[in-house]
């Protein structure tokens, strides 16, 4: 039997030639190059993948080492799309303004513009869709959304599309965005080593909501570790937007889980806590699972710039393999938080023995 490895390896010549094409537009094609035809390009896919064409690697890693040593010139534009009511609004929250930001960089790198699409009443999916396709827009980036994105008769199958955060429940695809179970994890683990031995979790079911539980569920498997049964608190949740009923629930639960230290993420908690006339950190330590906006300097980064880099990346490798549309499998990457001490979790003088 023939070795396979003296099988001739197919080339992008044999791809151009099998087409009667240029070995150039085969290149761009199978790149992704928004000069070449959407219907060029799945003709050379298809003819790369009957021939077994596959890409040399000493080819591409050269390649690859070129052009980190060549500036990056841009060559096309990616779509980042903000639903929200107010759209500004969505960048005054400094994890998604450190999203955005994070993309910018990694787009600016690989020679891609990232720009804002605000959709509204001037943008309509219908027109979004026109938009998009006349400027040869291969790529979306979705940031988060409360009550998610609506853009009905919207035709996923032309993009390669990149969710930061799982807020956005459609379109299913893939996921990057802060490992929130290693966050809180992370968070009990710190206030444990600093003394604290009662610690309670405080979010609001509408957050909860958002991030698929995950952080709650961080908290609880450290509990579940660390802490016996008969000692373990109960996660408090807001279910209501109405402030006073939420300083009611709070109060009851200080009382009767009488914690030394809570996990919060809910960014109301400060200003409850204030209402209640408990000091921090004098009567209670709190470690938030966002520095950036939990109005509290102890706690966790989310690393939010770098979720934004790895987000934009990994839609630039989509576009270049031509994964384009809903995927068949989500893949969800997680970026490590890191902890942050600050005043609100001093270190705990604990009684001698």
């Amino acid at each position: 039997m023939p070795n396979r490895d003296s099988t001739p390896r197919i080339s992008l010549r044999d791809v151009a030639v099998s087409l009667g094409i240029s070995h150039v537009t085969v290149s761009l094609a199978l790149r992704g190059d928004p000069r070449i035809s959407a219907p060029r390009k799945e003709e050379v896919a298809a003819a790369a993948k009957r021939l077994g064409y596959r890409p040399d690697p000493m080819l591409s890693s050269l390649s690859a080492y070129r052009q980190a040593k060549t500036p990056a010139v841009v060559r096309s534009t990616l779509a980042w799309l903000n639903q929200w009511t107010n759209p500004k609004d969505l960048h005054k929250l400094q994890e998604f303004e450190a999203y955005w930001r994070g993309a910018n960089e990694a787009a600016a790198q690989l020679g891609y513009r990232l720009e804002e699409f605000k959709i509204g009443a001037d943008l309509s999916s219908d027109r979004l869709q026109k938009i998009l396709s006349a400027r040869g827009i291969q790529g979306i980036l979705i940031p988060p959304h409360f009550k998610g994105l609506d853009l009905p008769g919207f035709d996923w199958s032309q993009f390669s599309i990149v969710r930061l955060g799982i807020s956005v429940k459609h379109p299913r695809a893939h996921v990057v965005t802060s490992d929130q179970i290693n966050c809180s994890s992370l968070a009990f683990e710190r206030l444990r080593e600093r003394g604290y031995a009662r610690i309670g979790y405080v979010t609001s079911r509408a957050f909860d909501r958002n991030t698929g539980g995950n952080f709650r569920a961080g908290y609880l498997s450290m509990q579940d570790a660390l802490v016996p049964l008969r000692a373990q608190l109960h996660p408090l949740i807001f279910e209501e937007e109405d402030s006073q009923k939420n300083l009611r629930q709070l109060r009851l639960w200080l009382k009767s889980a009488r914690p030394d230290a809570v996990i919060a993420s809910d960014r109301s908690l400060a200003k409850y806590l204030v209402s209640l006339g408990c000091k921090v950190p004098d009567d209670l330590a709190v470690a938030t699972v966002s520095v950036l906006d939990g109005n509290f300097d102890a706690g966790v980064d989310q690393n939010s710039y770098e979720v934004g880099l790895v987000a934009l990346r990994t839609l630039a490798s989509l576009i270049h393999q031509n994964e384009r549309g809903i995927p068949r499998y989500c893949r969800r990457i997680l970026v490590e938080g890191r902890w942050v001490d600050g005043t609100s979790v001093p270190l705990r003088q604990l009684p001698k023995t």
